[in-house]
């Protein structure tokens, strides 16, 4: 499938929020080609480049599907866009189109089916519900406790404050579990600082 991409400094995840405030030319027409046809974008973490000017062409080959759930017009003038992560996805080619828009070929992983938190994630559960207080994340609607080991594993890779190569890795697994081991001993490795 082709998909407009958004190469930014953050890692998106599946069911999380990212507030963008969009000013240049290319991603005003990609937002409103998404909004006319009901269609997201991908979010891939730029590896080399910057988020403005030149499209970047070394990013993770692994991104999640934007959906853009609202969008105003902000008091500075730009276009805010709220999106929610949706599907993740692994980039096989890409074209830098002549308005400097990324457009690639992806394959969409498959999900597996939510489990439920078991007795080795209570720890886990607690810091997203306490991370789930902080005014940013209540600022975003991500205060609420995690329905399952994806939602939850998703949530704390997002917020908490890993290196990047670390949340690429995290967006790369696809067992929920293996996701929740490499969370805890980054948090081990954190507090060892």
């Amino acid at each position: 499938m082709r998909l407009p991409l958004f190469p930014l400094d953050t890692v998106l995840f599946p069911g999380c929020i990212l507030d963008l405030q969009i000013f240049e030319a290319r991603y005003l027409d990609m937002v409103s080609q998404c909004l006319k046809a009901g269609h997201g974008f991908g979010v891939v973490r730029i590896l080399e480049g910057r988020e403005v000017g030149v499209a970047p062409t070394a990013f993770a080959a692994v991104g999640c599907e934007a959906l853009i759930r609202d969008w105003q017009q902000l008091s500075n003038g730009l276009l805010g866009i709220r999106v929610e992560g949706g599907r993740r996805f692994d980039v096989q080619s890409f074209e830098v189109l002549h308005d400097q828009l990324t457009v690639a070929q992806v394959s969409w992983r498959a999900e597996l089916a939510e489990r439920p938190l078991a007795g080795q994630h209570a720890d886990l559960a607690v810091l997203l519900e306490a991370l789930g207080q902080h005014p940013m994340v209540e600022s975003l609607g991500m205060g609420q406790p995690a329905t399952g080991q994806r939602a939850l594993a998703s949530q704390l890779a997002y917020l908490l404050p890993f290196e990047a190569e670390q949340k690429i890795e995290l967006l790369g697994l696809d067992e929920p579990e293996l996701q929740l081991e490499q969370i805890q001993a980054l948090l081990e490795r954190l507090q060892e600082g």
